[in-house]
């Protein structure tokens, strides 16, 4: 495809000129399925007289995830966006060979088509995502235009995410910052590790908000969103999470405590279509409770 116009953006002349709509079109920029002259080019791109562009639109994806009837637990919805408390042990997305009981899922059955698409199949609505074995708060997709909104503020670093989780021992700070690079582990493909190489700097905040003989609350807030990102960080520090069985001490597994101590305690976002500031802070969840009391949540007593 040639173009005759001058200074338009690439996106918006895409749009007017295929049957895509301008948000489909970024993600496929954005993917790097869109060049000109040859190369790869951002959103923003303003087309010259003359450029060559090409478009690599991939094949249909065929959905063979079904809604299921799965009760979730929707903490505020509109016809933007939904909040939603995942429970511990669920898995976000399906992935091959697993289609069943996810959280898409149950969302597919609740909102029926009302979910963004730019994910794909496979993960409609999820703008991001926290492990099958961290519980929390997650902020679903219900249009394109509002996952594009969500996903740039996660990647400027404006969407709030703050986490609790008990970690093995007492951290010699009571707070502080991990800026630590976060890539694929080189020998164990199964996990993420601190690495220089092929990796992405991470950045996770911490605060100590109880201590024990053998544990501690930490309060996480995140800079960054890599996979396992506060798993690995702990781990690194050698303070992993609590029950963590892929980078705790191999008694995490024995005891089979049911997975990691870490939860998604709060978000908070502009929203992307009134613009307004909304914040979500979901309860403690019942299983820190095998570990501590109740009381010391409710009292207040947090180290300052």
């Amino acid at each position: 495809m040639s173009s005759d116009n001058t200074d338009e953006r690439i996106d918006k002349f895409l749009s007017e000129k295929i049957d895509k709509t301008r948000s489909s079109i970024i993600l496929l920029i954005e993917r790097g399925a869109v060049s000109v002259n040859g190369h790869a080019i951002k959103k923003n791109y303003k087309i010259k007289n003359g450029d060559i562009i090409e478009i690599n639109i991939p094949e249909p994806e065929y959905l063979n995830v079904l809604p299921e009837d799965i009760p979730i637990d929707i903490v505020y919805e509109d016809e933007y966006v939904a909040v939603v408390n995942k429970p511990r042990g669920m898995v976000v997305h399906p992935a091959p060979g697993n289609y069943k009981g996810t959280l898409v899922n149950a969302l597919l059955y609740h909102c029926k088509d009302s979910l963004s698409s730019i994910n794909g199949v496979i993960r409609p609505g999820i703008v991001h995502r926290i492990d099958k074995d961290t519980s929390g708060l997650l902020i679903i997709a219900k249009t394109n235009d509002a996952h594009i909104k969500l996903a740039e503020q996660i990647k400027e670093h404006s969407f709030l995410r703050v986490y609790y989780g008990i970690v093995y021992g007492r951290l010699k700070e009571g707070e502080g910052t991990i800026d630590k690079p976060i890539g694929r582990h080189p020998k164990d493909r199964k996990k993420m590790a601190v690495t220089y190489k092929n990796s992405k700097r991470a950045v996770t905040n911490y605060r100590v908000l109880l201590e024990y003989d053998k544990f501690s609350l930490v309060e996480f807030k995140l800079e960054t969103g890599r996979t396992h990102q506060i798993r690995v960080h702990m781990a690194f520090l050698g303070h992993p999470i609590y029950g963590d069985p892929l980078y705790g001490p191999a008694s995490a597994v024995r005891e089979n405590l049911g997975g990691q101590f870490l939860h998604a305690k709060k978000i908070g976002f502009i929203h992307p279509a009134t613009e307004d500031y909304m914040e979500f802070d979901s309860a403690v969840p019942d299983y820190f409770y095998r570990l501590i009391p109740k009381e010391d949540f409710e009292g207040g007593s947090f180290l300052s």
